[in-house]
C-alpha cells in the first residue's frame, strides 16, 4: 500500500478528489481554485513555521494537496516518497528499489 495517494476521479463526476495517507482518507474541495488556494496557503503558512500555531509540517501537506492538480508537484511527492522508502529500508537493512 502506498504511503500517499491522490485520487483523480473528481473531474469525471465520480468520487470527489481525495488524498489517502496510510489508512486515512481526506476529501479535497471540489473546486480546483479552492484546492490551489488551500495548497498555497499551507505552503506559505509552513514557511512561517517558526511562529506559534503554524508549523513546518504544513509544507509537505501543501505539496500533497497541490499534487492533485499539478504534475510537477505530483513528481515531487513521488520522488519524496521513494527517498523516504529507500531511507527507511536502508535503516532497516533491507535492499530498496531505485
Amino acid at each position: 500500500m502506498p504511503v500517499t495517494e491522490v485520487s483523480d476521479t473528481g473531474a469525471t463526476g465520480g468520487k470527489p478528489r481525495s488524498v489517502r495517507v496510510g489508512k486515512y482518507e481526506i476529501t479535497l474541495p471540489a473546486s480546483r481554485i479552492a484546492r490551489v488556494l488551500l495548497g498555497l496557503g499551507l505552503i506559505l503558512g509552513g514557511l512561517l513555521g517558526f511562529l506559534p500555531v503554524l508549523g513546518f509540517w504544513m509544507v509537505p501537506l501543501g505539496v500533497l494537496v497541490l499534487s492533485a492538480d499539478f504534475a510537477i508537484m505530483r513528481r515531487m511527492r513521488r520522488k519524496g516518497a521513494v527517498m523516504l522508502r529507500n531511507g527507511v529500508n536502508r535503516i532497516n537493512g533491507k535492499k530498496g528499489r531505485r
